[in-house]
């Protein structure tokens, strides 16, 4: 067992000063791709084609499918025609794909020059899938087995095309283009060879259609803890495979997607760094600027009752107090169902349900604020009974019910078609404080008859 050796930046640049290019080739050999492309960050644009040039073609490919698009089309500008077409021959398709839409057009059709006619075809195919699309995220290179076939013959077709192929680990049975089973490389190496496929073979497969979402797909596999799962068309035909790797980057990028709603943020692909500022100013102030604007509600409320914070000043003292905690609560109860419809562990047929365990978490969490915050009021203002109680009133109102809205708006979106996360923290804090001084000013006038 070996550990993945590091090789940073700095050693690069010694060894390109000292022009001792063998030394440098040895040295890329025992280093991950990632690790190579996090290394290009710390150097410029020369040295990264150098460092490039050295690499031998399959893990220049890996490199290549794991640089952000700015380091990739600087990289094609610079690479021959040649070089380019050596690295498009290792590279899979699906991940050529991923390449291509993110450059411009004119990398593009200089991409599309550099790849074989053969694999331009496959290329057009995929990118004509809607965005987002489990057929815009699948890989064509997988290996097909027929059932008449024994497992001798499936064996020798796995030595012969299956390094061209993603992944060999499950192999998919067909018959007229049409998935009807799938066999596993352990079935194969522990059946008899004379055996025949079609009596291996497990009938029952999972499967997704090429329209299917690429979230749902990507959680299908990661429930049923699948390597790769068969992608069909809509006359039930096999046409690619989305592996478990795919699977894992639409995870990543739906989640960050997720986190910059749930934080007021416009999603944005690009990294933190390779966002220029106004685009980061751009993203934020639209959230920002509404929310500004909204609170102006809150304020023709506390204009309202100015009469009753006129006879009791000490009343405007609680009310950060109030809003901080509605607004805690409600961001507790959003986040953990927005999570929970993430994963699909809650559905909108679960409402009642939610709602339910909401409201008796709201009780507990509610009595405890009240008693230990009336506890402080009765200390702190004169052993006012009336004032602890309203208050105590007030917070258990407050909590139970932000728990209420922080858990009913993130399923009603869902159930509406929009994304759950845009009901989280920023618009739920919005709509509690609004709430919260309606509910406080409410109670407080009845009890103290101002």
């Amino acid at each position: 067992m070996s550990q993945e050796r590091k090789f940073d930046a700095e050693q690069m640049t010694e060894l390109l000063d000292r022009h001792d290019y063998k030394k440098l080739k040895e040295e890329l050999e025992s280093v991950h791709p990632v690790d190579i492309v996090d290394a290009f960050d710390d150097l410029d644009k020369k040295e990264r084609i150098l460092v490039f040039r050295l690499l031998a073609k399959e893990e220049a490919a890996e490199v290549f499918t794991d640089m952000d698009s700015d380091m990739r089309e600087d990289l094609i500008n610079a690479l021959t025609d040649s070089e380019l077409e050596e690295v498009m021959e290792e590279m899979y398709v699906d991940d050529t794909v991923d390449v291509l839409e993110e450059m411009p057009a004119n990398v593009v059709d200089r991409l599309l020059m550099a790849t074989d006619e053969d694999t331009r075809t496959k290329i057009n195919a995929l990118l004509q899938y809607p965005e987002d699309s489990a057929g815009s995220i699948m890989n064509i290179e997988y290996i097909s087995l027929r059932k008449e076939m024994t497992v001798a013959d499936a064996i020798l077709k796995i030595r012969q095309v299956g390094i061209n192929k993603e992944t060999i680990y499950t192999c998919y049975v067909t018959e007229k283009k049409k998935l009807i089973g799938i066999v596993d490389v352990k079935d194969l190496l522990t059946a008899g060879e004379a055996r025949k496929i079609g009596e291996i073979m497990d009938e029952n497969v999972l499967y997704a259609r090429t329209l299917d979402d690429q979230e749902y797909v990507a959680n299908m596999i990661n429930k049923y803890g699948l390597v790769a799962i068969p992608i069909i068309d809509h006359e039930d035909c096999l046409v690619g495979i989305v592996t478990v790797d795919d699977a894992m980057l639409v995870l990543q990028d739906e989640t960050t997607e997720d986190i910059s709603i749930m934080a007021g943020v416009a999603p944005n692909e690009d990294s933190y760094f390779g966002t220029s500022v106004f685009q980061h100013a751009k993203n934020r102030s639209l959230w920002l600027m509404l929310m500004m604007l909204s609170a102006t509600v809150t304020g023709e409320i506390l204009g309202y009752y100015e009469n009753a914070m006129a006879v009791m000043p000490v009343l405007i003292t609680f009310i950060p107090m109030l809003m901080g905690t509605g607004g805690n609560c409600g961001s507790q109860s959003s986040t953990l169902v927005i999570r929970g419809l993430a994963v699909g562990e809650i559905e909108f047929r679960d409402i009642f349900r939610v709602i339910f365990k909401e409201i008796r978490i709201a009780l507990i969490v509610g009595l405890l604020l009240s008693v230990v915050n009336g506890i402080r009021i009765y200390i702190m203002y004169g052993q006012n009974l009336m004032l602890a109680l309203a208050l105590g009133i007030t917070m258990i109102a407050v909590v139970s019910m932000a728990k209420c809205i922080g858990c009913i708006l993130p399923l009603a979106a869902k159930k509406l078609g929009l994304d759950p996360a845009i009901m989280a923290a920023p618009l739920i804090t919005t709509i509690l404080d609004t709430c919260t001084i309606l509910v406080y000013f409410n109670i407080v006038t009845a009890i103290f008859h101002i």
